[in-house]
Formats: structure tokens, sequence, C-alpha cells
């Protein structure tokens, strides 16, 4: 996760600023930066931003080839956002098609929906001129190899048989009395099989957008859309307040719509790190030991993030980015 930070010299003409999330590398970070320097809008900067992590595949859990459901096919979730007019464009399993952000740009621009999934979001992307093509690769097919061997384990199934713990099924719903609290097992979505890419861009005009992008939980079951591609879930702009984007355990942080929730905290007054702490401690009411972050930006250009602490997740790691400078910071999960 990157937030974004005006530029130190305050007479500077050029006071556009950016904020990428958890996984992205400088080269990205300086793509979309010059997107913006040469004259390209927010909306284009985000877009190269993502695109460029999906042609890299960062960190395996952006973009093709990385992953796969239990079919052993990935699968790609992405969402745009403009601040200033609250139009989204996203898609959610999206088969055979790489461009996932510039498909969700799509969505947005040519249709007056707002969430396209699975095969029809492919059909429209092809419609829209996209490449058609496979999206596995040696890596994913070894992963997925890997799991059948493991007996399928772990996986995302409850409450039928046979027994998920112990079996790949096919399953069944279980009868009789079966546990109605459930919780994700921490093994199951974590640091290590599960991320997303996020941009937050503000221009010189204080326009703001915001993007996600990723390839969702690895071992799903096919057809499961995660949180990237939801508006207030994976992320949420509005160029009079500010912007948030998260990252984490996507089926628990949805229901929550923490990044929409730390948009009018900001829109309230509350600093942003604050408006972070808030939307994770409110999560953990619930799952006090669940996966996740939130970056959030306001207006101005002002930043914060926050993280909950889990097993192997204690501290959360962002670049702040401007033309001078690319820093990271650090920040202790709660």
């Amino acid at each position: 996760m990157w937030p974004c930070q005006q530029h130190p010299n305050p007479k500077r003409e050029n006071k556009n600023c950016f904020l990428p999330l958890f996984g992205l590398n400088g080269y990205v970070l300086h793509l979309a930066w010059d997107t913006l320097h040469s004259g390209g809008s927010a909306l284009d900067a985000v877009e190269k931003g993502c695109s460029q992590c999906e042609f890299e595949q960062c960190d395996g859990t952006v973009g093709y080839g990385g992953s796969p459901d239990e079919h052993g096919e990935t699968t790609l979730d992405a969402m745009i956002m403009n601040g200033n007019t609250i139009e989204v464009g996203a898609v959610g399993n999206l088969r055979r098609i790489k461009s996932a952000i510039s498909v969700a740009r799509a969505v947005m621009e040519h249709t007056s929906h707002s969430l396209l999934v699975g095969e029809s979001a492919s059909i429209f992307a092809q419609n829209m001129g996209f490449l058609s093509e496979d999206l596995t690769s040696n890596k994913s097919l070894s992963i997925h190899a890997e799991w059948l061997s493991k007996k399928c384990q772990p996986n995302f199934w409850k409450n039928v048989f046979p027994n998920a713990k112990t079996s790949c099924g096919p399953y069944k719903r279980k009868k009789g009395q079966w546990s109605k609290r459930h919780r994700m097992p921490a093994h199951v979505v974590n640091v290590h099989n599960h991320d997303t890419i996020g941009m937050i861009v503000i221009d010189k005009s204080r326009s703001i957008v915001a993007g996600t992008s990723t390839n969702g939980a690895t071992h799903k079951i096919p057809g499961r859309v995660g949180d990237s591609p939801l508006v207030g879930a994976g992320a949420y702009a509005d160029s009079t307040a500010g912007a948030a984007a998260a990252t984490g355990m996507g089926d628990i942080m949805m229901r929550f719509l923490p990044s929409y929730q730390a948009v009018e905290y900001m829109r309230w007054g509350m600093e942003p790190t604050t408006a972070c702490q808030k939307v994770v401690a409110r999560i953990q009411t619930y799952y006090p030991k669940f996966f996740g972050a939130i970056i959030c930006a306001n207006r101005t250009g002002g930043y914060g993030a926050a993280c909950s602490k889990c097993p192997g997740f204690d501290q959360f790691h962002f670049m702040v980015y401007n033309p001078s400078e690319t820093s990271e910071q650090i920040v202790d999960c709660i």
C-alpha cells in the first residue's frame, strides 16, 4: 500500500500526487506518475499503474498466472472509480482476459452498469476488443497440483459432506445440525496467498480516482468474487472528501464496506490515520484476528494507514511517492 503526499515545495506548479496500495514496485509508481506528468488524467494514471502490475504479475496476487481456484483456473477482479462523478466500472470473476482494470474502465465508460461478472464479463471484454487468452501459468498449475495432492487443503467449504477437512469433494449440503457461527481459519487467507493492488490518484485539481486489481484468494470456490471490485469495499473515492483502498480477507471485509466508511469518517473531519484505525477496530469487534489493511487519504493529500494484527502479520508497509522521492513507511498493526 502506498499513500500520497503533496510535493514538499508548495510553489511548484505540478502538485499531482498519488497513492498506490501494497505490493507495487517503484517502476509501476514511476509509470503512473509519468502518466500524470505527461498530461494524462487521474483515470489514465490509475489504469496505467494497475495495468503494469497486472502485466508484471505483482507478487503473484495480481494478474494472470496466480491464485488458481479449485478447478485450477485464474480469474480476475478489478474496479475503477471516478471521485468527481461517483461513476464506477468493475469486473468480477473475469475469465481469459488479462487486462482486468482496463475492462473495468470500459464498463464505466461504455455501459450504464457498475459491475459485470463471470463469462458474460469476458464476452463483453471481447466485444470491446480485448484479447481472449489463457490465464494459467506453470506456477499456477503447480500450485493447483500441490493443493490436490494435499487432499484440497485448505479450502473454503463448511457444513458439507464429505468432510471438507479431509476430502476434495464434490460436496453436498450437510443435513442436520451444524455450527451457525463460522470463523474463517487464519490459514485460508493470509498475507502469503492473497493480496490486492489498489491505487488512489489525486491530481493538481484535487480530482480523485481509485482503482483495484487482484486475482483473488488462492483455492477459492469457482465463481467467488472478492471485495476488490465492490464499491465501498475494495476502494472508494469521493473528490469532496478523500479516498481509501483495502486489502486482506475480502469475504470478511466486504461485509463492513471499510473503504466507504473510512471516506465518510474523513468527510466528518477525522484524520486519515484515525479513520483507518476506526475501520479496522470495527471489523475486529466481530473478527478479532482477521487479516487486512486499509490506506486512507483526504482531499488535501494527508494520508494514513492501519492494519489488523494476526499471526504472521504485525506490520504493514506502504510507500509515499512524489516527484522528488519514493519512501517506504511502516505502520504497526493494531
